[in-house]
């Protein structure tokens, strides 16, 4: 009698098993092989770009990666996202350019990675924060700036556009 009830146990098991749905996952693997969410909800990328946007001003500097010490562009971009969101993103352009999925111009918004230069070999980034502006870390000696995609400068460079 023992025997029966643990095989029909089983059995209900193995059946509803067989009639759920299967698990899906809501994100993809990050490049540290860790995953998350593959979009960012309104309120996240709003407190992203507001966080970005608190962070105008702090010095350039190449390899900098925090407040202290200044920042290159992937800097900025790794600090940002992983103060805001704990997701962990590649930490030069270079990698960046594989980092999420390709999106078009069109459905460019906030929270997205702006990636200048050619696709293959792109050689700065930023973080839109709306309304055709991002901020960025643009050169030595400089500071972490806001500036809009419109002017002639930025309108002229070859833009890819990544969303995590």
């Amino acid at each position: 009698m023992m025997l029966k009830g643990v095989l029909l146990l089983c059995f209900i098991a193995v059946l509803s098993a067989c009639t759920s749905y299967p698990i899906r996952s809501s994100g993809y693997k990050n490049y540290d092989n860790t995953e998350y969410p593959n979009t960012l909800s309104p309120e996240k990328a709003q407190g992203l770009a507001v966080y970005a946007l608190g962070l105008v001003g702090t010095p350039y500097k190449w390899g900098g990666n925090t407040p202290e010490s200044g920042f290159d562009c992937s800097g900025l971009i790794a600090y940002v996202y992983q103060s805001q969101t704990g997701v962990k993103s590649p930490r030069t352009v270079a990698g960046l350019r594989n980092w999420g999925r390709e999106i078009s111009r069109q459905q460019l918004r906030t929270g997205d990675i702006l990636l200048f230069g050619p696709s293959q070999e792109p050689s700065h980034a930023g973080i839109y924060v709306g309304e055709d502006r991002f901020v960025h870390a643009p050169s030595t000696g400089g500071t972490v700036r806001l500036n809009k995609l419109t002017t002639a400068y930025w309108r002229e460079k070859e833009l890819s556009i990544r969303r995590p």
